[in-house]
């Protein structure tokens, strides 16, 4: 019978939030994560980036009665401060947050553009082996004609960390396809303390950025950067892709939903009822309208037009087809 590690007293869930769509979706997430995890263990922190000189606006959480909303749903606002990407690069706050979260306590980062749809407490993670999101596609690196391929990339960057490479192929996949090689969606990951996996995190993602392998010349690391380095860091901590059990986390506990449209497009019947369940007291609807595509998703019904395009259990493979079929309705919104 297997063994399921024994569970820490304390795991602490971490969320950014500022100024603008994610100070909306964090009111969200909060929202669902107080409706479907009632496991008092699970402790809920929006890391708030200080205003400073790597931002161009101030990325402050508003309106006040935003924020007075988030905390009434148990979550702490967490100022951070921000060193080395800002403005320049918002995906590095995911980075960076780390570093303010309680040091040697154990930790999920979610992307806020996700709900919990589930009971955390019933997800059998083991933090000191940490993953991330499977849930994704080819997107990095793309292959140039006469450029490296996948493995001479990878490669490059695992010997530039001291990594064992040959060890994180899933030898499964053929030789230069994109799954043979470690590659993770960074809307959730987890370890055993925030400040570890953040330093090595920080350290692979500064020196990628600053001084990339000749072997990634033809590459862009906008916006990939955070999911380039990912999985050099996990598979350094000790984690991998089979590290957590299917079904849970991108699943029936957390669904990433991306934006709007996409959810009404393909998440199921469940979500869908989740979503309009937790949006519609009064003093919720008040907040989340001043946000557009929420105000014409959830509260104008266009959500259930866009529904209307697609049959779930006919859904393309790619996402792209499903946005261009959105678009081309006119029914998009970031």
């Amino acid at each position: 019978m297997a063994r399921h590690p024994a569970q820490p007293e304390t795991v602490n869930i971490l969320i950014v939030g500022q100024m603008g769509r994610l100070a909306y979706e964090a009111l969200l997430f909060a929202l669902s994560l107080r409706h479907s995890t009632k496991d008092p263990r699970f402790k809920l922190f929006v890391a708030e980036p200080r205003s400073g000189p790597m931002w161009r606006t101030d990325p402050t959480i508003r309106p006040e009665p935003l924020r007075e909303m988030l905390q009434s749903q148990g979550a702490t606002i967490l100022p951070f401060q921000t060193n080395h990407f800002g403005s320049d690069y918002p995906y590095g706050n995911k980075i960076e947050a780390l570093f303010a979260m309680p040091k040697g306590e154990p930790f999920i980062f979610f992307d806020t553009d996700t709900l919990v749809t589930g009971e955390l407490g019933d997800v059998p993670f083991d933090f000191s082996r940490p993953s991330a999101s499977l849930r994704v596609e080819g997107t990095w690196p793309q292959i140039e004609l006469y450029g490296p391929g996948y493995a001479e990339i990878w490669q490059s960057l695992y010997n530039r960390f001291g990594l064992n490479f040959e060890s994180s192929l899933d030898l499964e996949q053929p030789d230069e396809y994109w799954r043979r090689y470690l590659y993770f969606n960074a809307g959730f990951f987890y370890y055993t303390c925030p400040h570890v996996f953040g330093q090595e995190f920080l350290e692979m993602a500064l020196s990628i950025w600053k001084e990339p392998p000749p072997e990634l010349v033809c590459q862009q690391l906008m916006p990939w950067l955070d999911q380039i380095a990912l999985p050099l860091v996990i598979h350094k901590l000790g984690g991998g892709r089979n590290a957590l059990p299917e079904g849970y986390l991108d699943g029936q506990t957390t669904v990433h939903y991306r934006n709007m449209p996409l959810l009404f497009a393909r998440e199921s019947d469940a979500v869908v009822d989740l979503l309009e369940e937790i949006s519609a007291p009064n003093p919720i609807k008040r907040l989340l309208k001043d946000y557009e595509p929420f105000k014409r998703m959830i509260y104008q019904n266009r959500g259930h037009k866009v529904r209307g395009l697609f049959d779930r259990e006919h859904l393309p493979t790619r996402e792209q087809p499903i946005r261009q079929k959105i678009k081309k309705n006119g029914f998009w919104m970031v």
